[in-house]
């Protein structure tokens, strides 16, 4: 990290932030809706990328799309007056999920990590160092801050910054698990199902061989480790024997090693069930996994001391217990630099994501009333990060520790 020579001065006063984002918080909620009412599927967020260019281009703030090798994606930047200083990132998601649009509240994401940036331009007089705004798509199925960290995004970034809505209290960090994909296939030989079965090698058995092999795979998984797929092809026709076939399988673990190791696993399942039918396997691994997330305790600690203060309820500082847990590329942010990934509560606990009824919440009153509270939180910890040496010093400790602990 670059961290300046000697201590600065406090961060604005809670007060002007609070100002800067209630200023924009009407112009913030038409944003999560109009996102909201018109999903976009990851790599495919053109209107969303539009309408958040928009926005900042009506604050005089410039913008580039395109940038960091995917077509959705956008970045501005400004610096502060106060001197030079370390680069944060607030980071903004968008795209939606199929069938079920955005159930995943990414429109209150996106509407969030733009009030923070706006309200940080305001009081860019009191900060030091830089401060950039990265709309990153495809988080769902693309992974898409994995390509924009390997085109170069984060290279100059020394933290990044984002929140995520759910159901239930404000949670400083969740379980994230990592994630890879795989597509595998089986290449057999047709034949007539009746008339001449045994000249026929059955892709479909093949495939529901390897089915039945991971369900089995699944009793002997380590804590938090999941498979779960879906048979993507398994024939044309009753009456012939299967030439191809193919599955899906998503694999998750709690640690980098896991995954590794999960994948070897899988691969042995795919393989065997080739050998038994007489079938030849493909399997297409994913090239860019989601990875665990390393949540930086400093960061999302004094996230939450902001957030705490909008008087919301009950929250947790610490990580949440339940071992049930998603993926997202914000873990791949997070082995590269210090990172948050809070949960922000947007209705009461019951309300699972990717459901239709967490997409109705995502444009509640609940929803629009806390961008304004987690926008307000997210400025202020950037602002507290800019300007305070110790803060800094303390937040590369616990990444430098974390990466100790995940090499361990």
């Amino acid at each position: 990290m670059r961290l300046p020579s000697a201590s600065v001065t406090l961060a604005p006063s809670l007060p002007q932030i609070e100002s800067a984002v209630e200023s924009v918080h009407p112009l913030l909620i038409s944003l999560s809706h109009a996102i909201h009412a018109n999903p976009e599927l990851g790599f495919d967020e053109v209107g969303a990328v539009s309408r958040i260019a928009d926005v900042l281009a009506a604050h005089g703030i410039e913008s580039s799309r395109a940038v960091f090798g995917l077509d959705t994606s956008l970045v501005a930047r400004f610096d502060g007056a106060a001197g030079p200083g370390p680069t944060i990132a607030i980071l903004a998601e968008y795209d939606a999920l199929p069938v079920l649009g955005h159930a995943c509240g990414h429109n209150v994401i996106a509407a969030t990590a733009v009030g923070a940036f706006l309200a940080l331009r305001k009081v860019a007089d009191e900060l030091a160092g830089t401060i950039v705004l990265l709309g990153t798509p495809a988080e769902e199925n693309g992974n898409g801050k994995e390509h924009m960290a390997r085109a170069g995004a984060f290279d100059d970034v020394d933290a990044a910054l984002m929140i995520h809505p759910h159901a239930g209290p404000d949670v400083a960090a969740m379980p994230v698990l990592g994630l890879t994909e795989v597509a595998v296939s089986f290449r057999g030989r047709a034949a007539h199902a009746s008339a001449s079965p045994d000249e026929g090698l059955n892709a479909l058995d093949a495939v529901v061989a390897a089915y039945q092999g991971i369900a089995a795979l699944r009793q002997h998984l380590r804590p938090g480790e999941r498979i779960h797929g879906i048979i993507t092809d398994g024939g044309h026709s009753p009456n012939i024997v299967p030439e191809h076939a193919a599955a899906r399988f998503y694999l998750r673990s709690p640690s980098e090693p896991g995954l590794t190791a999960l994948i070897g696993r899988a691969q042995a399942v795919f393989d065997g069930a080739a050998l038994l039918t007489g079938t030849v396997a493909t399997a297409e691994w994913d090239d860019a996994p989601s990875l665990p997330l390393r949540s930086n305790d400093p960061l999302a600690t004094r996230f939450m001391t902001h957030l705490s203060g909008r008087e919301r309820g009950a929250a947790s500082f610490g990580a949440a217990l339940d071992t049930g847990a998603g993926s997202t590329d914000m873990g791949n942010v997070s082995i590269r630099i210090p990172s948050i990934h809070p949960m922000v509560s947007i209705g009461p606990t019951g309300t699972a994501l990717h459901t239709a009824e967490f997409a109705e919440l995502a444009v509640s009153r609940t929803a629009d009333d806390t961008i304004a509270d987690a926008a307000i939180a997210l400025a202020q910890t950037a602002a507290d990060y800019l300007l305070n040496h110790e803060f800094q010093q303390a937040v590369a400790a616990a990444f430098d520790a974390a990466e100790t602990v995940a090499r361990s």
